[in-house]
């Protein structure tokens, strides 16, 4: 093994970090007496206990490894995933013919292990093509006390460690305190996974002497327990008694021990008090080297997305030709001569055409992709076909593989049905891997909800709190087409109220070049930050949704467009909008033949382009009525982001009225309240 990256949750990680990763114990001070931190303006730390590490260290036979502990939140088993997706992207990228050299090491409470949901969703990765890592060691410190509960409340499995049985793998349970036959139970597992290259569970029966943190009154759950507790000898006193039983010690042996190093602690100490600030040293900052953090003016800033026409037209011919001497079914031969002659011939290219030609033309210039989720591979909506089936024999054909001149890798991989454990898996995939573009899709935008905890304490804080860049893409399909609640909706609002000074860029693409630009600015740029894009369903097909190959060579990404049809002069009203309402307002506009309208579309929401939205009304002069229309309901999508960032004028609202739900579950009821909608966009004495 070369490296090791382990995960565990906060209780006993101080000890970690500092007696096995070898943090100065003076910085452990320092954070402690809670001074404030080196740099304040892109960093607002977070408690002690929750930081991760990295550290290069000499084994006994002089071989240099590289060992990692993830930061974590106190959501105990989240980490567990954010480290099998570290760990794959480093065996990926530096040992994609022997994953044995990384190894997964994940540190588990009896309690967590056994209730929490996303330890089944890691453990059912294990085997699976594109989230295995050749076998994780599962630690679990069962101390027989979840929080103040007893652990007969806690599980209805006989063992803590029973979900192991999912992928049949050993568990060894070993009895905390007799030291020797816990370091013997750690090498027989780690035995095993180089071996077998699979998963093993060490259940270390002991205790918690104290209680749930170290400061509890444990008694007032478990007072018959806690009183043998009470007389019952530590593992050290223990130990140290067999030793000196054995002969090996004298019992002066661990009182010098213990002397020693509380002298070093207090010179530490002493030293951490005349150190003013805290300094952070970001986890992993080997993998991140060339890359600093921006603020939200940097993230405004142009970037040079351009591609060469004619290498776009290599990458076009070979992702529009599929191999002569393999037979497809006929919707595949079709779908492929399409884009061919999209390509080729009308010059009209779509949304899927743009996504594949965005991807082609990072891997040309060195980048991997990865992709994961639910049904990607062809996409939810059968517009990608990224991956190919040979119609008898199911063999797979993935035509980003075959381009000439790629450098980078192309990893595509449909997901278990899970997305709290794959989301977590993607972030720690993009957190080891800066130059690789790592994609999450959902199948439905607001299926990304049961990944929660995972955006709200990794995607849109883990740089405030533990100054970890982290460019992970989330694809997310969102617009109204009356297919429910649970079908409409990405919930835009909540990913908008998460937005703050510079943690995330938030986009809702109309036009297939400006996703592909889109897609080249993630990483195109010197820093990175996660990129939540509302990605569309019926636009996929819409016959205005379409870029020229020119608008894909030597464009780059616009966060506002304004409208192309209109008469500056003539318009009263300005619209602002996003995604494909825009589409529903310009058809409605044609309908009723009004050149008195305009309707500007904000690509990018977060961090919002006000300066090109201030210069965008100033070429209405004669416009004296400004609308946010919007086809979610009043209290979702983006109208509260734009009462509280956009105050150059005030907003008259065109939206369905406030609901419980997204949508309505009847098709007919949905429409006539996007008509609505629709309708006070255009005359300002409707209410809803």
């Amino acid at each position: 093994v070369e490296q090791f990256v382990m995960g565990m949750a906060h209780r006993g990680r101080l000890n970690v970090l500092a007696n096995v990763f070898g943090k100065s114990t003076s910085d452990i001070f320092s954070e402690f007496d809670g001074k404030d931190y080196d740099d304040d303006a892109l960093f607002d730390g977070d408690v002690k206990y929750h930081l991760g590490l990295t550290a290069d260290k000499k084994t006994k036979s002089g071989r240099q490894i590289n060992i990692n502990l993830a930061p974590n939140p106190s959501h105990l088993e989240t980490v567990g995933a954010v480290i099998e997706g570290i760990a794959r992207a480093k065996q990926d990228r530096y040992f994609p013919d022997d994953f044995s050299k990384v190894l997964p090491i994940a540190l588990h409470g009896d309690a967590a292990v056994a209730g929490q949901g996303i330890v089944y969703e890691i453990v059912q990765m294990a085997n699976l093509d594109g989230y295995k890592t050749g076998g994780t060691i599962h630690m679990v410190v069962n101390n027989q006390v979840g929080f103040t509960t007893n652990y007969l409340d806690a599980r209805s499995s006989t063992y803590c460690t029973d979900i192991a049985k999912v992928t049949l793998s050993p568990v060894l349970h070993v009895n905390a305190d007799d030291a020797e036959a816990v370091v013997h139970a750690v090498l027989f597992a780690l035995d095993y996974r180089m071996e077998f290259g699979g998963d093993v569970f060490i259940d270390l029966l002991g205790y918690r002497k104290y209680g749930h943190n170290e400061g509890d009154e444990p008694s007032f759950t478990q007072p018959k327990l806690y009183k043998i507790i009470a007389k019952h000898k530590n593992p050290r006193d223990l130990y140290a008694e067999k030793l000196i039983a054995s002969g090996v010690i004298d019992d002066k042996f661990t009182s010098k021990l213990e002397a020693d190093y509380k002298a070093v602690l207090e010179e530490n100490l002493e030293a951490s008090r005349k150190k003013e600030l805290t300094i952070i040293s970001p986890f992993m900052q080997n993998e991140w080297e060339g890359f600093a953090q921006a603020d939200a003016d940097e993230m405004l800033k142009k970037v040079n997305t351009a591609f060469s026409k004619e290498m776009l037209d290599e990458i076009a011919k070979t992702i529009t030709e599929l191999p002569a001497d393999k037979k497809f079914i006929k919707k595949i031969q079709k779908l492929i001569n399409d884009r061919k002659a999209m390509y080729f011939e009308t010059d009209k290219l779509d949304w899927a055409m743009a996504e594949m030609l965005s991807y082609g033309s990072l891997m040309t210039e060195g980048y991997d992709i990865r992709i994961s989720g639910q049904d990607v591979e062809r996409g939810t909506f059968s517009h990608r076909h990224a991956v190919i089936k040979v119609e008898d024999s199911e063999e797979e054909v993935i035509l980003l593989d075959t381009l000439k001149d790629k450098k980078g890798k192309f990893h595509i991989f449909n997901s278990l049905l899970s997305e709290y454990g794959v989301v977590g898996f993607d972030y720690g995939y993009a957190l080891a891997s800066p130059k690789t573009l790592t994609i999450w899709e959902a199948q439905f935008g607001d299926f990304s909800n049961g990944a929660q905890i995972m955006i709200d304490q990794y995607i849109s804080a883990a740089e405030d709190k533990w100054n970890n860049q982290n460019g992970l893409v989330f694809l997310l399909p969102h617009g109204y087409e009356g297919q429910g609640a649970e079908h409409s909706s990405a919930r835009m609002e909540r990913y908008l109220q998460l937005c703050a000074n510079h943690n995330m860029y938030v986009a809702d693409c109309t036009t297939p070049a400006n996703f592909f630009h889109l897609l080249r600015r993630q990483m195109k740029t010197t820093f990175r930050k996660p990129l939540i894009v509302f990605t569309p369903k019926s636009l996929l097909r819409h016959p205005l949704v379409v870029s020229t190959a020119e608008e894909f060579a030597n464009g780059t990404f616009q966060e506002v467009l304004d409208d192309p049809a209109a008469d500056t002069k003539k318009v009263k009203t300005l619209v602002f909008c996003t995604g494909k309402f825009y589409y529903d307002l310009i058809a409605e506009r044609e309908n009723l033949k009004r050149d008195d309208v305009a309707v500007v579309r904000i690509e990018q929401l977060f961090p919002l382009p006000t300066e090109q939205l201030k210069e965008i009304i100033a070429k209405y002069p004669n416009a004296d009525d400004y609308v946010w229309a919007q086809e979610e309901p009043r209290n979702m999508g983006a109208y509260s982001h734009m009462l509280m960032n956009f105050n150059e004028v005030k907003l008259r609202l065109a939206s369905l009225k406030a609901y419980s739900a997204p949508a309505a579950g009847s098709y007919t009821r949905s429409k006539k309240r996007h008509a609505a909608a629709i309708a006070m966009v255009f005359d300002k004495n409707l209410f809803n």
